[in-house]
């Protein structure tokens, strides 16, 4: 069966003009347009505005879900899974603030004490943001993605078990050089750079553009920063910064 714009609109409640400004920009295409203009929607793109629903609700942006939905590599069925796991995460995490108000409100007639911590312990987000960013990894970092799964697989344990101690062992290199007061772009930085770019070789095949996305995500997701910070005040930005510094230099060779 197949629906006209208008029908797809009332039936998945959304508006006429939102169906027209995904047709425009390439999110959803209709199966047909007839020569009078109007458009028809089949089952696969029923699928597909569902898919983009579920996406929309998760707080995607219209940018991203195009380029995780374009994916060769995009499953609808393992889409599905990861979106009902987010989406239960947001039901208890929703539960937690009502029952967080509950308490308050108690406080507030002078029915209960509350620790003040409990004002704002069920605002945390991290649990579903971390969710998130390895379902986004898993859906749009696609080729990397099925590399470093092979990869790892093909490894076995003690193959990755000794790529995880040379990853140890060169951060801990890049912290005493952070230490000494090395410039991340100098030439003794820049070869344990090197090292390392070589290293993500164990799991996928590189290219500059995503060594660049990999060094601002050093930075900016507070579990790898955190993880740096560890060894060394700092290691996250100094190996951004080697990091972008060796993928410029390199790329114009």
């Amino acid at each position: 069966m197949s629906y006209s714009v208008q029908q797809l609109a009332n039936l998945a409640g959304v508006s006429v003009r939102t169906l027209h400004y995904y047709d425009q920009i390439g999110l959803l295409k209709p199966s047909t347009v007839k020569s009078n203009g109007y458009r028809y929607y089949s089952e696969k793109e029923l699928l597909k505005l569902q898919q983009i629903l579920f996406f929309r609700e998760l707080e995607f942006s219209l940018e991203d879900i195009k380029k995780i939905m374009s994916s060769p590599s995009f499953d609808m069925k393992e889409a599905l899974l990861d979106q009902r796991e987010l989406i239960e995460l947001r039901k208890k995490r929703l539960s937690r603030l009502v029952k967080t108000i509950d308490k308050t409100l108690l406080k507030l007639n002078h029915k209960i004490t509350m620790q003040d911590d409990e004002l704002y312990g069920n605002f945390s987000k991290e649990e579903m943001d971390k969710y998130t960013e390895e379902a986004r990894q898993k859906w749009g970092n696609t080729e990397a993605f099925k590399q470093s799964q092979e990869r790892v697989k093909k490894m076995g344990k003690e193959g990755l078990k000794k790529v995880m101690e040379e990853g140890k062992k060169l951060t801990l290199e890049l912290a005493d050089a952070l230490k000494a007061g090395e410039d991340p772009k100098s030439d003794k930085v820049q070869k344990l750079i090197a090292r390392h770019y070589d290293g993500l070789r164990a799991f996928y095949e590189p290219n500059f553009e995503m060594y660049r996305g990999l060094a601002e995500m050093y930075v900016a997701d507070p579990r790898f920063k955190a993880n740096y910070e560890k060894v060394a005040v700092g290691l996250a930005e100094y190996l951004r910064d080697g990091m972008i510094y060796y993928a410029d230099t390199n790329e114009k060779k």
